[in-house]
């Protein structure tokens, strides 16, 4: 039940995050999402800036190329958007860090299925793509070029796909065999 009643006060926090249109409010909002993390606070906020980093950097600088071509930037616009993706990634960083996920989708035994192939899917492909990571490393005595790199970064990118399809069949057989789809309750 605790995990249900998290998982609204998330869901609330992030339709205020996303209804807040004043950049000091977001902020204040951020301080308060890090002043919850307690002594986990560094550890949030530095995997909130790196999951935002490619997103935020990709939007800001378009809008910023549109915009300017337009004559129409606006440096509120940008802080406000980027104080916003990061409130809400360390409020979502927060939740999964102190709510036990299962706990709450366990009312449901569809969600716990999805959950469940879902969290194995993550697992497992962060471990290949771990394994892959020190493969290169190991393998080799220079520094890859672009060229090399974005080749290395496709052939991963579909091993990686066909990975996923082959694990989420086998989780699937796995439950069923367990009576995961029987239709006692």
């Amino acid at each position: 039940m605790r995990a249900r009643i998290a998982l609204l006060a998330y869901a609330l926090a992030v339709v205020l995050g996303t209804s807040i249109h004043e950049p000091r409010l977001l902020a204040l909002g951020l301080a308060a999402v890090l002043l919850v993390a307690g002594r986990r606070w560094a550890r949030i906020a530095r995997r909130a800036s790196l999951a935002v980093l490619a997103f935020n950097a990709i939007v800001t600088v378009s809008y910023a190329v549109v915009a300017t071509l337009q004559g129409t930037f606006s440096l509120d616009y940008v802080i406000l958007v980027n104080l916003r993706v990061l409130l809400l990634t360390s409020l979502t960083f927060l939740f999964v860090s102190r709510v036990n996920l299962f706990e709450v989708v366990g009312f449901s035994r569809s969600l716990t299925y999805l959950f469940t192939l879902a969290n194995g899917q993550a697992m497992a492909l962060a471990r290949v793509l771990e394994d892959f990571r020190l493969a290169v490393r190991s393998r080799s005595i220079v520094r890859s070029t672009v060229a090399e790199r974005y080749r290395h970064s496709a052939s991963m990118a579909v091993l990686l796909l066909d990975k996923s399809l082959h694990d989420a069949t086998e989780i699937s057989r796995a439950m069923r065999s367990r009576g995961f789809f029987d239709d006692r309750s």
